[in-house]
């Protein structure tokens, strides 16, 4: 398992603390400090089953300025998404967390991390 963390965030610290508790064997990626390109954004994207604009932090103070709030959301802007995520990842909902049987989840509540926890291989 790898989990896409910020430090700073209550949520990614509450996902670790339930990790660690666990016992679970995983790897920590502070996403801010080595930001996913998008063909990774692409991966966990499939690997979620969700859009770009699904996983895209809004009210961020970038994403305000970039105005994503009211780009399309259809297949054809799908690029336009994920290089923006791409090029800020502050933008990027966290924390996410890859499971070993090849999905993902966006765990920001307890019961999505223990999700992730029921895929382990």
């Amino acid at each position: 398992m790898e989990i896409w963390v910020n430090p700073a965030c209550s949520k990614c610290r509450s996902a670790v603390r339930l990790l660690d508790a666990e016992g679970v064997d995983y790897t920590v990626r502070r996403y801010l400090e080595e930001p996913p390109d998008a063909a990774e954004l692409r991966d966990v994207l499939r690997r979620l089953g969700l859009e770009p604009w699904d996983i895209t932090r809004t009210g961020e103070a970038v994403a305000r300025e970039l105005g994503v709030a009211e780009w399309p959301r259809d297949e054809g802007s799908r690029e336009r998404w994920i290089a923006a995520l791409a090029a800020h990842p502050e933008m990027v909902q966290r924390p996410i967390i890859t499971a070993d049987d090849g999905t993902a989840v966006v765990g920001r509540s307890e019961s999505a991390v223990r999700d992730a926890l029921g895929r382990r291989a």
